[in-house]
């Protein structure tokens, strides 16, 4: 039997993978006529059918031929802290996008044979309770990272600062994604996972506030929970005490590790407190503006108006410099991280699958893999 004719998928697959994206046979028959079909094994659907309904559903290609649905849990059973009906207030797109986190755990697993690789997994070393203090817990944070403020200051712009972040999350444990959202409100999300927790974090947003979203979702994943880190977080109040508390930790978690208390203490000293100095500070640390302003808010530096009237200002500057996506290839690199995009290639040169396989995990299509390789390939 050729492509041509169709593929011996498995049919329950495809009801479990459509039904797990929400899609009613209804809804779903609108993109795939033969669907129905399809569920009930009297046709097959061809590899670029396959390759459509794998992007459609945030499913790998490769679970449709597995003898049976795979067990993995929903994604809202594991966002602890939150409410049924935040979870389920959340926009179709990042629905979608939690699916495709969800998919990328799976190509991980595949591709590390079900074992972390890092020497460290700060998951599993790092335990704190809900009612350890936020110093606390930043400042063990950043020493597991060992990434030292001067280390820090040394970086130089913020995309500098994002990528060694990234890197020093994938050091011990954490696989960083990205993805342009399309919702604005949305900054990031993390799914935790004993062996391969992820964060995946909103491209369109700027550098600084990507970030800032990283050690927001840490703290989730150091509570061994999902989260999502989101503009509107006047949620926080419906939830229950215990998860509350763990949300608030999240949300001051960023602020305490990026530019700790004593190190900007000693900073400040026979220093004026204005919006230059905040933009230097900024600059120096690899955050935003408004970061700083906050703690020279906190600190009773400036008053609340003052910092409305500089946070509103610096959003519009950041919205007028806001431009396009640029190259596809460029951005799935940026997207993927070298590191894996490195772990893929090296597998598929063990000869562990072929090049198809190796086009889904890098979300390329397989005669753009020369290319892609050569200029992103990297040593392996």
């Amino acid at each position: 039997m050729s492509i041509k004719d169709g593929l011996p998928i498995n049919p329950e697959v495809v009801r479990w993978a459509r039904e797990r994206a929400g899609f009613s046979v209804d809804d779903a028959s609108k993109v795939f006529k033969k669907i129905n079909s399809w569920e009930v094994g009297e046709s097959q659907p061809s590899y670029p059918q396959l390759e459509q309904m794998s992007e459609k559903f945030k499913c790998p290609i490769a679970v449709f031929f597995f003898p049976a649905p795979p067990d993995i849990p929903s994604v809202e059973s594991s966002f602890r802290t939150l409410t049924s009906s935040f979870i389920s207030s959340l926009p179709r797109t990042i629905k979608s996008f939690l699916r495709k986190g969800q998919a990328m755990q799976i190509n991980l697993g595949e591709l590390n044979d079900g074992k972390n690789p890092s020497s460290q997994l700060i998951t599993k070393d790092l335990n704190f309770s809900d009612e350890s203090s936020l110093t606390e817990i930043a400042a063990s944070i950043r020493e597991y990272l060992g990434v030292s403020v001067d280390m820090q200051m040394g970086w130089r712009n913020a995309d500098k600062a994002l990528e060694s972040w990234r890197e020093a999350f994938a050091r011990v444990g954490i696989y960083v994604f990205k993805d342009a959202f399309h919702a604005s409100d949305y900054f990031g999300f993390c799914l935790y996972d004993q062996e391969f927790p992820i964060i995946y974090i909103n491209n369109s947003s700027t550098k600084t506030r990507q970030i800032f979203t990283l050690f927001h979702e840490l703290g989730h994943l150091i509570f061994h929970t999902s989260g999502v880190d989101v503009q509107d977080g006047s949620y926080i109040y419906s939830l229950a005490k215990d998860s509350r508390r763990i949300e608030v930790i999240c949300n001051g978690l960023a602020a305490k590790i990026l530019v700790p208390d004593d190190v900007l203490d000693r900073l400040l000293i026979d220093r004026v407190v204005d919006r230059e100095l905040a933009t230097k500070l900024a600059n120096q640390f690899g955050v935003s503006r408004e970061v700083i302003y906050r703690k020279f808010l906190d600190r009773g530096l400036i008053d609340q108006g003052e910092y409305q009237h500089a946070a509103s200002e610096w959003g519009e500057q950041i919205q007028q410099k806001q431009g396009g996506s640029g190259n596809y290839y460029n951005s799935q690199f940026a997207y993927l991280g070298s590191r894996y995009i490195d772990l893929a290639f090296t597998r598929y040169h063990q000869q562990r699958f072929d090049s198809a396989r190796l086009a889904e995990y890098l979300n390329i299509k397989p005669k753009n893999l020369p290319k892609f390789e050569e200029k992103f390939g990297g040593a392996y």
